[in-house]
């Protein structure tokens, strides 16, 4: 079974060199998007093993992921895991995202970190940005997860096959979610530790995220 791992990327060179080593002991081959970096990011990926491909123009995490996923169908992927580029998301945590799909009982498995692993949310995110996101699921998409908004995920063939990810910016959690809840796949949610290593986001980042989310619903 071939797993590939999707890496959006943009000027992330301090840390995706230490994030790729983690990933190859658990996958079969690493993709890495660099969404047009302004630092060597394309260069240390490349270098560390990864496929790399580059964007020439700064499109957003989901554009990276939409480019990042048809190639990793391209090249016969029978799963793809989403994973981000910081740091933040734990490698070991692969085989339990993937298990569900191998042994057939789920087409999309998303990670949460609401459940029995606990991860040390910043409290913006904690109290604010995550319950407000979970009442524009369920208001507007009719969705009740743990976790609105877990970029780590991981797809079968079948379930990526059906995906279309047209959302170029933050909102693309959302616009997956709620295709995969469309598309009728199996959904399952695994417990996943994620390490924040800094706790200064600004509020204002996740209340765009969710502005873009209504919009995005409001003009279909």
């Amino acid at each position: 079974m071939k797993i590939v791992t999707v890496i959006p990327a943009y000027n992330e060179a301090v840390k995706i060199e230490k994030v790729i080593t983690k990933l190859k002991p658990y996958v079969t081959e690493i993709i890495v998007v660099d969404d047009a970096s302004q630092d060597n990011t394309f260069e240390i990926a490349q270098a560390a093993g990864a496929l790399t491909i580059r964007h020439i123009i700064n499109r957003g995490q989901g554009a990276a992921l939409r480019t990042g996923t048809q190639l990793a169908l391209g090249r016969d992927a029978d799963i793809i895991v989403h994973f981000d580029a910081d740091d933040q998301f734990q490698a070991e945590d692969i085989p339990e995202m993937i298990a569900p799909i191998c042994d057939g009982s789920a087409d999309a498995v998303l990670g949460s970190r609401f459940l029995t692993k606990k991860s040390k949310l910043p409290k913006s995110k904690e109290y604010i940005i995550m319950p407000l996101a979970r009442l524009v699921n369920r208001l507007f998409f009719g969705i009740k997860l743990s976790d609105p908004q877990s970029g780590f995920r991981a797809l079968s063939r079948k379930s990526a096959e059906k995906l279309t990810i047209e959302n170029d910016g933050m909102a693309h959690c959302t616009e997956i979610i709620h295709k995969l809840f469309k598309n009728n796949d199996r959904i399952v949610e695994v417990p996943i530790t994620v390490v924040y290593h800094e706790f200064g986001q600004k509020l204002s980042g996740g209340f765009k995220i969710i502005k873009d989310i209504i919009i995005q619903k409001l003009i279909k």
